[in-house]
């Protein structure tokens, strides 16, 4: 066979596609970041015609570069979470507004081989507009996000996605210098909120798009 990777994470997504549109997710394969962001901008735009967008921490999403098309765009009220200028109290106030936006992108923490994404969040303005709130989600992951079950998902994000996360982050918890989590009471912990979303309600709110490359953390 030739191209056996290749060919290995292309049935992979497609069974992972099935699991999520089972559940009521709809959902897209793109091979790349560049396709992902295209899908973004030329069919799930025009079709559900926001007219706010904001959005949450995912490194993903900014790998696509969707978020430098978006962030200074005329045609949409965006609401920028990443904006640095902004004072704390003025970036929470922020966080808060997005959770009322028509279209909401972000990324997840881990994806199961049956269907269920599964995050873990500092804040909760993440989790919360991927919840409830905004009017349309757009979820981008990698093919490194996929996990067999939630016991895999949960470690995963605990004992890697985290702490490269915080180190990412500067912050000041154990993880940050040791790798491992300690469940600490640090006020600079990230590990705050978990929340695992079974199924998309109303059907389709959800839009996730699976991309085959490694991404984020």
């Amino acid at each position: 066979m030739e191209n056996p990777i290749e060919n290995y994470w292309k049935n992979r997504l497609a069974e992972l596609k099935d699991a999520l549109t089972e559940n009521n997710f709809e959902v897209f394969v793109a091979d790349n970041t560049d396709e992902a962001k295209s899908m973004v901008l030329e069919k799930i735009i025009p079709e559900i015609a926001p007219k706010s967008v904001s959005w949450g921490g995912s490194l993903t999403f900014v790998a696509t570069g969707l978020y430098d098309v978006l962030k200074n765009s005329n045609d949409f009220n965006i609401l920028d979470t990443y904006d640095k200028t902004l004072s704390p109290e003025e970036s929470l106030e922020r966080r808060r507004q997005s959770l009322l936006v028509d279209l909401y992108i972000t990324g997840s923490n881990a994806v199961t081989e049956t269907g269920q994404l599964v995050n873990l969040d500092m804040f909760g303005n993440r989790v919360g507009a991927l919840t409830f709130g905004p009017k349309n989600v757009i979820i981008f992951v990698g093919r490194n996000k996929i996990v067999p079950d939630l016991d895999e998902a949960m470690f995963r994000i605990k004992n890697y996605a985290a702490p490269v996360n915080t180190m990412r982050l500067d912050k000041k918890t154990p993880c940050a210098k040791t790798s491992f989590c300690a469940d600490c009471k640090s006020p600079d912990r990230i590990c705050n909120i978990w929340t695992i979303t079974e199924k998309s309600f109303p059907k389709k709110r959800i839009k996730i798009i699976l991309i085959n490359k490694d991404l984020g953390f």
